[in-house]
Parts: C-alpha cells; sequence; structure tokens
C-alpha cells in the first residue's frame, strides 16, 4: 500500500492544493536602479538581465514588471555628484526624488514604491553613515538618514527601507517622519544586514563600495544568530513596520529564528550575489536556471519569510502563474 504522501504526490493538482509553503507575486519586491542622466537605459553587466535607468526611461522597466505581475518596487539612487555627507540622497531633486515621481506620475496607485534608505550610494568616501576619522558616527549620521527618509516620503515613497545599520536609525525616521505629517509611511528596517561576500555585484552596479577599510563594524558578524534577534527586537521596539534579513540563502536559519519571534512581516533580500551565480552557473550549463531560481525562492519563504525582495521578481511571479510554484 502506497503511504499517504506519496498518494498526495499523484498529481500535479493535487499537489498543488496540499502544498505547505504559499507563494503569490503580491510577496515579491523588484529592485531598480535609478541614474541621473536622460535617455538611459544601459545594462548592468554584473547583474545580467537588469539595467540602470534614468528617471525619463524609468516607466519601461516598471511596465515590464507590471506585465510580469510585480507591481511593488525597490529604488536605489546612483547620483552624478558625491560629497562626504551623502547630500544628493536628501536632495528634493535628487535621483531617487526624480524618480519616484516620474513613475508616480505614470502609473499612480498602480505601483507600490519603497526607497533605500543610505548614504553609500552617496558618500565620496562609500561608506554609509557620517565619518569622524575614518570611523562611522553612528549618533551623527542619524539626523541624515531621517532627513532622506522624509525627502523620500514627501516626493512619493510608499514606504522608506533604512539599510544603514545604524543604532536607533529607525526610532529617529519614525520621529521625523511623525513630525513631517507622514505618519502613515511605514518603515521597513534592513534590520539583520550582515557584513557579506555576496553584495559584491550590487556595489558594482550601484557605485557604492567604501573606499577604505569596509563595513564590519557596524552590518552583521556572519556568525551570530542571537544578535540578529536582539536587532530586530530592537528596531521593533523603535517602530518599525516590516523587519528584513538580509542575504537570504545563507542565513535562511536567520530567517527562520527571527521569523519565531516577531509578529511583524518578515522580508527577505535575496541579494546580488545569490543572483549573479545562478545566472553564470546556468550560463556555463551547470545548472537549469529556472528550477534552480524556483527552488531558492520557495526554501526562503519555507523558511518563514512572508516578502521576497528579488531580482528574479519577473519570472518568479511568472512562474506563480504557471503554477510551478505559489
Amino acid at each position: 500500500m502506497l503511504n499517504r504522501s506519496r498518494r498526495l504526490r499523484s498529481s500535479a493538482l493535487l499537489r498543488g492544493m496540499v502544498r505547505e509553503t504559499r507563494m503569490s507575486p503580491d510577496a515579491l519586491i523588484y529592485p531598480l536602479f535609478l541614474q541621473e542622466g536622460s535617455d538611459i537605459c544601459q545594462p548592468i553587466p554584473s547583474l545580467p538581465g537588469q539595467f540602470h535607468y534614468s528617471p525619463d526611461r524609468v516607466a519601461a522597466g516598471v511596465e515590464q514588471a507590471l506585465e510580469a505581475g510585480v507591481n511593488k518596487f525597490l529604488l536605489f539612487g546612483l547620483p552624478c555628484h558625491k560629497d562626504a555627507c551623502g547630500s544628493e540622497a536628501y536632495n528634493d531633486q535628487g535621483i531617487v526624488q526624480q524618480g519616484l515621481r516620474a513613475i508616480r506620475q505614470a502609473f499612480g496607485q498602480q505601483v507600490y514604491l519603497v526607497t533605500d534608505v543610505c548614504m553609500c550610494e552617496y558618500t565620496s568616501h562609500g561608506h554609509c553613515g557620517i565619518l569622524d576619522g575614518q570611523t562611522v558616527d553612528n549618533d551623527k549620521t542619524l539626523e541624515y538618514l531621517a532627513r532622506i527618509a522624509v525627502s523620500h516620503a514627501q516626493a512619493g515613497a510608499d514606504m522608506v527601507a533604512p539599510s544603514d545599520m545604524m543604532d536607533g536609525r529607525v526610532l529617529a525616521i519614525r520621529q521625523a517622519l511623525d513630525a513631517n505629517g507622514l505618519q502613515n509611511t511605514p518603515i521597513l528596517s534592513y534590520a539583520v544586514k550582515y557584513a557579506s561576500s555576496f553584495y559584491g555585484p550590487f556595489r558594482d552596479a550601484a557605485g557604492s563600495a567604501p573606499s577604505f577599510g569596509d563595513r564590519k563594524t557596524y552590518q552583521m558578524d556572519c556568525h551570530n544568530w542571537k544578535e540578529a534577534l536582539k536587532e530586530a527586537a530592537t528596531d521593533e521596539q523603535e517602530g518599525a513596520d516590516l523587519l528584513m534579513v538580509k542575504p537570504a540563502l545563507a542565513y535562511l536559519d536567520v530567517i527562520r529564528e527571527v521569523s519565531r519571534h516577531t509578529n511583524l512581516p518578515l522580508a527577505a533580500y535575496s541579494v546580488s550575489g545569490e543572483y549573479a551565480m545562478i545566472k553564470a552557473a546556468a550560463a556555463q550549463g551547470l545548472i537549469d536556471e529556472y528550477g534552480v531560481m524556483c527552488e531558492s525562492a520557495v526554501s526562503v519563504f519555507r523558511a518563514g519569510a512572508d516578502i521576497l525582495i528579488t531580482y528574479y521578481a519577473k519570472e518568479l511571479a511568472q512562474a506563480m502563474r504557471k503554477g510551478d510554484i505559489g
């Protein structure tokens, strides 16, 4: 006699009905790179299939995602000018602010726009805050992060996502948003962000590599998971509305632990290195790109994530529509 599990796998329709892990395109967020200038739609060599868009061309990228079934976006900016305090990040005419207005004008409320709140793309030194010598001044940086978040929200961001890993930044941003009449703007905190080797292609794409040293003094040590629970709990207490674990695949155990200890929605970021490795292995004929993409995404949701930020968002949404996952 066949066991029950085997009987439940006997047909595709039945397998779909009894799946334990459920996924939806509604839970996908697609990163977009905005570059200052005009008439730019430039492939990113380190991230095959991804592009730099100027504000006047970004609608094309958004339209493709909408056609695939994805309507949520995480925006990153590449400014022309960088300085020690990352002033273009909070410039009301900065690149992300321009992109927000352009997308909103083209698509209105069809889209949900999240903005990355950090300074590494905007500072001349490439670090995520204001420097005191060669050390990031945590407390001084908070004021700047709050200014960035307010500027983004005023330009049309539906949600702000601080990724800097400064202590106290969620509270500082929450207070600044509230003081500017933006009480309904939620905060997606990069609560658990590791000092990872998986960020290389993104740093190339965003021009955000530090000019000296590394970010291990403010991002997390890959050996630690209890620290992740502390960071997540602190951000929740400070007013975060959603939490994030980054990267995803190498930290599935952390996703599971954080999901068990919070009632907030939990996002995971499948970062550039994860995406680039799949692309590179597939290009060499070593793996089935579609299958690995699907399996990897399922593993993140199975671990406990409610939301997935991924460069494969469009392809995953289509896979869900086909019933291959979801």
